[in-house]
């Protein structure tokens, strides 16, 4: 019987010494490089689940990975027989809404690009940069831990001409920030930088349109991942006070933004050579500018009522306040939100289980991406099987499965299940966040009662049912007109500020004001960690569940 080979859903008997690299082609299964399998790129990476033991021993050009990480090129099949399952670190487009299309869902604004042109010259901000016809666009990315969006963006209209993403290949550095900024500082070589870089260059390849004529791009990202993609050094936001070195120099008055740019080719970015790359500033601490691109995409600018803007994630971050007076503070929630630590879990791709009910008997219909067969569950299918549970009465609120039994099973041909380890992944993620927004609320000096708004940010919280976050007490107990799902509000953020060069000035001018509070020198952290680790309603103002 000879070794079957499953990656990215696809399978095939293979013979003894072929490359996981040989078999995923001979799939379809596109494996990224830049080297045509020498080695050289690292970029090829592949997740082994099963069979480790079934390939050849690591290679020279792996010594920078880990279990269970491999580089497809480098990895044979050196048994006769059994099973390996693998998959790519890009296994399809994570689905990603595009609601919004940025500036044009905000009627009031005047397109005012950095980039426009006079005559046959591109300009960049109002200074000559390229003699060329053609269209003129610009690229917006919002860099997750998890995950990776860009968007290409017609900056003569505004439109959003395409949306791509993928997950975040440094995953083989470690699931959070703090593993990261660890991976980063031990290994010499920007191994972090250099894979991510190469993995946004194929998507880049992949737009609908000839790269030369993308003349900026525009990042956000939490503090680590905003640093880390532009090559700075992230030791000092692993360490007490968690300031990354440009909030350090501008704090000694050294300079005056925490916003940083450099150029396409300094990068080795696939686009027009002397492109600028930029990013929004940072709000404070691990409260990067993805926050900064948020409270764009909600016109916190705007508002007066008090709001609280959750963008939850491996690292939630949370603003608090109006445009007058805002807190922050960043959560470390880990990666269970996204699929991440669970048994069965998995990003929220085709064949992810993303919406659960279970019936008076314990049976379980499942909604499944693309509506296959399921290969896993992801984080909104994750809370709905235990709001689930709850609202039948099958786990305690402390995450006990009232029979005593191991685990919950949701389809048994394809040995997907919830166990209580992963409930205790969830419930320490949930604990992180909702002591987080406890912590700033007080600080602040308001109920949650008080809030006139509650928007929830990013792809996790766009998909969740919010009766079932209620219920389990990852969000407060508050009437459906006053929680607003807004889902990637990062991305559009960033698109509205690759169109308006006001609106950037404006962000920057808010952000610098926002206090923030430090959640480790919170001697009541514990105590709300504890309470949130629960799974009950909590700050209620007469929602129901």
């Amino acid at each position: 019987m000879p070794v079957r080979l499953h990656i990215d859903g696809k399978d095939v008997d293979v013979a003894s010494g072929s490359t996981i690299f040989d078999v995923a082609e001979e799939l379809g299964v596109r494996v990224p490089t830049s080297c045509r399998k020498n080695g050289k790129c690292r970029e090829c990476l592949v997740e082994i689940d099963t069979g480790g033991d079934l390939i050849s021993a690591r290679a020279a050009e792996e010594d920078h990975l880990v279990e269970p990480f491999r580089l497809a090129c480098r990895a044979r099949v050196t048994a006769r027989n059994g099973v390996v399952r693998c998959s790519t670190l890009r296994r399809g487009e994570m689905r990603i809404s595009d609601a919004g299309q940025g500036l044009p869902s905000r009627s009031d604004d005047r397109l005012d690009p950095a980039v426009t042109r006079d005559g046959e010259w591109v300009l960049l901000d109002g200074s000559p940069l390229v003699r060329a016809h053609g269209p003129l666009h610009g690229l917006a990315v919002d860099l997750g831990t998890t995950t990776v969006v860009l968007r290409l963006v017609d900056l003569e209209s505004g439109h959003v001409l395409a949306t791509r993403s993928f997950e975040n290949p440094q995953r083989f550095g470690g699931s959070d920030v703090m593993a990261r900024i660890q991976y980063d500082t031990e290994h010499k070589g920007r191994l972090l930088q250099r894979t991510l870089l190469g993995y946004l260059s194929h998507a880049i390849e992949d737009l609908p349109c000839d790269s030369s004529t993308i003349y900026e791009l525009l990042i956000v990202g939490n503090t680590t991942m905003r640093d880390l993609f532009f090559g700075l050094s992230v030791y000092s936001i692993g360490q007490m006070p968690y300031r990354s070195i440009l909030e350090k120099q501008m704090d000694d008055g050294d300079r005056d933004t925490t916003a940083i740019d450099t150029t396409a080719e300094r990068l080795r970015i696939p686009i027009f050579p002397r492109a600028r790359v930029a990013s929004l500033p940072l709000v404070r601490g691990h409260v990067g500018a993805d926050m900064t691109a948020c409270l764009l995409g909600v016109e916190f600018e705007r508002g007066e009522g008090t709001i609280a803007l959750v963008d939850i994630g491996t690292n939630t971050e949370v603003v608090v306040g109006h445009r007058h007076r805002a807190m922050s503070a960043s959560c470390p929630a880990g990666p269970a939100f996204e699929g991440g630590s669970i048994t069965c879990g998995m990003p929220a791709l085709e064949g992810a289980i993303e919406a659960v009910t279970v019936d008076a008997e314990g049976g379980t219909s499942p909604t499944v991406i693309g509506g296959g067969p399921p290969r896993g569950i992801c984080g909104s299918g994750l809370i709905e099987t235990i709001g689930e549970l709850r609202r039948t009465g099958r786990m305690s609120a402390l995450g006990r499965f009232v029979d005593e039994s191991e685990r919950f099973i949701l389809d048994e041909d394809a040995d997907i299940f919830v166990s209580e380890a992963d409930i205790s992944e969830l419930a320490q993620a949930k604990g992180a966040t909702v002591a987080g927004l406890s912590i700033v609320l007080a600080h602040y000096g308001v109920e949650f009662a008080d809030l006139d708004r509650l928007y929830l940010a990013g792809g996790f919280a766009e998909r969740l049912d919010l009766d079932a976050a209620r219920r389990i007490g990852l969000v407060p107990d508050l009437p459906d007109d006053r929680i607003e799902q807004v889902g990637n509000a990062a991305i559009e953020g960033v698109t509205i500020s690759l169109c308006s060069r006001a609106a950037r000035q404006q962000i920057e001018e808010i952000v610098r004001d926002v206090e923030h509070v430090e959640l480790e020198l919170e001697k009541s952290f514990f105590d709300h960690f504890v309470e949130g680790c629960q799974f009950r309603p909590f700050g209620g103002s007469g929602a129901g569940s």
